[in-house]
This record gives C-alpha cells, structure tokens and sequence, in this order.
C-alpha cells in the first residue's frame, strides 16, 4: 500500500508508519499544488493521501477520486503532535476506503 504524507506534515512521520511505502507531496514535486488537482495527481500512483486539512472533505468531492484520504486530527501539525497517531493509523489502514475519508484523532 503507498501512502502520500501532505506537505504540511513532517516528513519525519513516514518513519512510524512501517511495512508501507510513504512518500511526501515535496518528494513527488507536487509542491503548492491545490488539493483536487493533488487528489487527481495522487489517484494514479497511491493508496491513501494522509493529511491535516480538517476541510478537505467538504471542499472536495472525495468519492470521484479513486484513493481514501486520512485527515490527522492533533493540536498541531507537529511531528511531537502526529507521532502519537501512528498507533492509530496503522490498524484503520488496511480498512480504509477509497473515496472517503477517515478522522484519526487523540
């Protein structure tokens, strides 16, 4: 499964997420890219687009896009802040659904 981490989300976190392919939005170029065509971009090589844009699910119409989306809910989007969500985001992965989205939170 490959996993596309936001640019706004340490890089550092893909660390924690073991036994997946993880990439950043940086690493794929796609830098400054706005999130429906980033959402279009990421369908055709990723699983899953982890994220802390509480409000990508209601500016998108995620199921016309063919990857599941994981929205990190923590006080910040520090790695301090995130790295205990790993826990809760391994399990949810195998489950996750294409087109939808999925709040992980503390």
């Amino acid at each position: 499964m490959k996993l596309l981490l936001d640019e706004c989300i340490d890089r550092r976190l893909g660390r924690e997420l073991s036994g997946y392919d993880v990439r950043t939005v940086p690493q794929m170029g796609w830098a400054g890219t706005k999130n429906g065509e980033l959402l279009a971009l990421a369908e055709a090589e990723f699983d899953v687009f982890i994220t802390v844009d509480r409000n990508l699910s209601f500016q998108q119409n995620l199921p016309q896009f063919n990857i599941a989306v994981l929205i990190l809910q923590a006080p910040s989007n520090q790695l301090a802040d995130l790295k205990p969500l790993a826990p809760q985001i391994l399990p949810i992965l195998p489950t996750i659904t294409q087109g939808q989205s999925t709040v992980v939170s503390l």
